[in-house]
């Protein structure tokens, strides 16, 4: 069986739907609904990629429509106001591009996807050009896992380079359960936290020597 994905090469979009900086609004739009997509890559060149359109760049031109551009509720800013009237790419995207490379963690895509709140990361080479979209839905296909999968895994990749005694690996709906004895118990925390680097992974209960624990 295989190992984890554990980087982002593994999960992404190796086919990635991008834009020229002088694509208009409607294509835009019409792109985005067609592949089902909330952002786009803004590229140059051959495929250096310098801003990202969201959705939430468009949003301005629909939310400030009319005339009344001083509303109460969200009066209109500068940003908003540059962006409700725009009508290309270069002036929609948001720039310089969040991205990430393909020899990046799953962990570490997902860290860069919370603090910079973005649904959606290009993936890029060394010198910044395209290679594909990484997308929150891609990073949580390793808790599709089979648990028969990641089972084997854990017994493959850390119970076997341990020195433990007869310790039974169980999963079940991506919770990990290890039953058995530990020749030392100062192993615990260290074979908790091998067990919880196998992508898919829930939960860990140990049962180990009599004395169960529960790591959350």
């Amino acid at each position: 069986m295989p190992d984890s994905p554990h980087t982002v090469s593994d999960v992404m979009t190796h086919t990635a739907i991008a834009v020229g900086r002088h694509a208009g609004y409607k294509e835009i739009v019409e792109l985005m609904e067609q592949w089902k997509v909330s952002a786009l890559p803004v590229i140059e060149g051959e495929g250096r990629v310098i801003g990202v359109v969201s959705e939430a760049d468009l949003l301005p031109k629909e939310e400030y429509r009319s005339n009344d551009l001083t509303r109460a509720d969200r009066p209109l800013s500068d940003a908003d106001a540059a962006k409700a009237g725009a009508v290309s790419a270069e002036e929609l995207m948001s720039a310089p591009a969040i991205t990430v490379h393909a020899s990046a963690t799953i962990a570490e895509a997902a860290r860069i996807m919370a603090r910079r709140h973005v649904k959606r990361l290009p993936v890029v080479d060394d010198v910044g050009m395209l290679e594909g979209v990484v997308s929150r839905a891609d990073l949580l296909k390793v808790f599709l896992r089979a648990d028969e999968e990641i089972a084997d895994e854990i017994r493959r990749t850390v119970i076997e380079n341990l020195p433990v005694a007869q310790v039974e690996v169980s999963v079940t709906d991506g919770a990990v359960t290890l039953r058995g004895d530990l020749r030392d118990r100062a192993l615990v925390p260290l074979l908790a936290r091998a067990v919880r680097a196998v992508e898919g992974v829930v939960d860990i209960r140990l049962d180990l020597d009599s004395s169960a624990a529960h790591e959350s």
